[in-house]
């Protein structure tokens, strides 16, 4: 299995998968036809597929053109609002192409239909991949639209999360730096981050890409992944102190932020709580059971703070900077088992 990285736009990635035996490829996330056109003909094969993560423009704006250049061809996904479709795919369901197989996982967070696909070759030693749209990328993953943060968290830690350690991650954009610049705020003191964070300026750069990461890459720096870390994962020297007026994280990690003096309350929240950052990122917080612990002043029972807590008042933040209750947030990862 042969995997081209085709980048386009701004930061996205296409994909063409060939099987090297038939010479039959398929294409992941068609945004510029004409360029994987190109591509396809360059090395000689078959484009007989396309299987598309999400609706989105940039994912899937191409597949109309395609299909009229290319009678037959087949455009699969999850989501009937994905452009030329010709057939849904549900979750769990299996394709081959030659000796290629493909799991269709469906992993709702960014969009409500985003599927990932998970590709493995009979006989074949190299090791397998998964190609996850905007659900998951490379120390990051995409900002929750259309589905509540316990489809996310599902998504990202039990569906992705739990993939074999050697599986390489082919995602839908080059956010590598902001990413690894955020996971940094959360964990200063993670070496893992710091050392991929130096490789991913380097290739900057040299405008190198910095796809493929590893799944087991990935647990060690994408704090998405690591809200399900076993707490003693983190030292008590790697843990920031209280600071006055903080949002305090169950991994022992701080959420600086002013709030009025006063006496403070926490409370249980529901499961998969999503709060927004001050960063370019949303993140989740918690897991089963998890409890989101609240500074001076900021009662769990403000029906501002349930409205979010609970996805009622969702909305995309990644483009600009917000705060939660007027609490600028940096910070906010991991579990706590009451």
């Amino acid at each position: 299995m042969k995997v081209k990285v085709i980048p386009v736009l701004e930061d996205n990635y296409m994909y063409l998968v060939i099987e090297e035996h038939t010479r039959e490829a398929v294409a992941v996330d068609v945004a510029v036809p004409k360029r994987l056109l190109e591509i396809v003909g360059r090395e000689g094969v078959s484009l007989t597929t396309v299987l598309t993560t999400h609706h989105h423009w940039d994912h899937a704006r191409g597949n109309t053109e395609l299909a009229r250049l290319l009678p037959g061809l087949v455009v699969l996904g999850a989501d009937e609002r994905i452009c030329a479709l010709t057939r849904r795919l549900v979750h769990g369901e299996e394709l081959r192409f030659g000796a290629i197989h493909v799991r269709c996982l469906l992993t709702p967070g960014h969009t409500s239909g985003h599927m990932s696909y998970f590709l493995w070759e009979d006989e074949c030693l190299d090791p397998p991949a998964v190609f996850s749209g905007d659900a998951l990328s490379v120390a990051g993953c995409g900002s929750r639209l259309e589905t509540t943060a316990q489809q996310m968290y599902h998504s990202l830690v039990e569906t992705l999360g739990t993939l074999p350690p050697e599986t390489k991650v082919f995602c839908g954009h080059e956010h590598t730096l902001g990413n690894l610049e955020f996971a940094q705020k959360v964990e200063p003191c993670n070496n893992h981050v710091k050392a991929k964070l130096s490789w991913a300026k380097k290739r900057d750069e040299d405008d190198v890409p910095t796809v493929p990461s590893t799944l087991g890459e990935e647990l060690l720096y994408n704090p998405f992944l690591r809200v399900a870390s076993p707490q003693d994962e983190l030292k008590p020297s790697q843990l920031r102190p209280p600071q006055p007026g903080g949002v305090r994280a169950p991994l022992g990690l701080w959420a600086h932020g002013e709030v009025p003096a006063g006496g403070g309350t926490s409370g249980p929240l529901q499961r998969g709580v999503q709060v927004s950052t001050g960063l370019k990122s949303p993140l989740l917080a918690g897991g089963p059971e998890s409890h989101l612990y609240v500074g001076p002043n900021v009662p769990t029972s403000h029906p501002a703070f349930w409205g979010y807590a609970l996805g009622s008042r969702a909305t995309s933040l990644l483009e600009t900077p917000h705060a939660f209750l007027g609490v600028p947030v940096l910070a906010v990862l991991g579990r706590v088992d009451p």
